[in-house]
């Protein structure tokens, strides 16, 4: 919605600094009229989602660009991978902050530095203040270890094996101030085996994270999300939603 960007059909108009459009309750949907949107990936570690989608958005030809990759520790691993792409980087550490509020807000000053059209949460280790969510309303999207509503919060492998459920996976969906909460964009499943760990768990959930969250950001950067009224998300082309895994994924 840069430059004037129209959002799309919606219940009440609103504006947040920088950005004109329309509110659908609490999302800004970017205009789908723009030619090629801008992404900036934050990451907390090796970045694997984030190469994922890196390397989807360059071979699949998107029309899109990665903007930044941004994290949250200037150790994280992911970084080096970026900057050997070209791609720009940057890193705050939480701890040079004296609270989450104070990091949230240098974190959007450097995240506006790019003009992105989202911001994609790929393994950012971070719980957001409402301030900072509500600043990129309907332009912040999670990938989420778990089947949710499901096990929000840490430890969602450790979770599904002490409850004993048979299936698990993970969740792309849009961000709002509640943790773990937000309209689905889509979402991958898997068995849980007998002998599992959560480290093998998380392994074959991180196989189906890389089929399904290029995926949902693809239909993001071509414009064929949209916000139904009653805040479910519906893709144009009605794609299959749902990601399995296989042991050759």
């Amino acid at each position: 919605m840069d430059e004037g960007g129209q959002a799309r059909c919606a219940k009440r108009t609103a504006s947040l600094p920088g950005r004109v459009g329309v509110i659908i309750g609490f999302f800004i949907l970017p205009d789908t009229q723009l030619s090629k949107r801008r992404l900036v990936i934050l990451i907390s570690g090796r970045g694997s989602n984030m190469q994922a989608l890196a390397e989807a958005c360059r071979n699949e030809g998107w029309p899109a660009e990665i903007a930044a990759v941004i994290a949250s520790r200037p150790d994280a691993g992911g970084l080096e991978w970026a900057a050997a792409q070209g791609i720009p980087t940057a890193a705050l550490y939480h701890k040079d902050y004296p609270s989450r509020e104070a990091f949230d807000a240098a974190l959007a000053v450097e995240i506006d530095r790019y003009a992105p059209d989202y911001v994609i949460l790929a393994g950012f280790m971070r719980v957001l203040t409402p301030g900072f969510v509500n600043h990129y309303a309907g332009r912040l999207v999670n990938i989420h270890p778990s089947l949710l509503p499901a096990f929000p919060g840490l430890h969602t492998h450790a979770q599904a094996l002490a409850t004993g459920v048979r299936v698990h996976g993970c969740t792309v969906h849009f961000v709002t101030p509640v943790l773990d909460h937000g309209p689905i964009i889509a979402q991958g499943c898997v068995p849980v085996l007998a002998g599992d760990t959560p480290e093998l768990l998380a392994n074959r959930v991180l196989a189906v994270e890389h089929q399904a969250f290029p995926a949902a950001v693809r239909w993001l950067a071509e414009g064929r999300v949209t916000l139904t009224n009653d805040h479910r998300v519906d893709v144009q082309g009605d794609p299959a939603r749902l990601f399995t895994w296989s042991p050759a994924a």
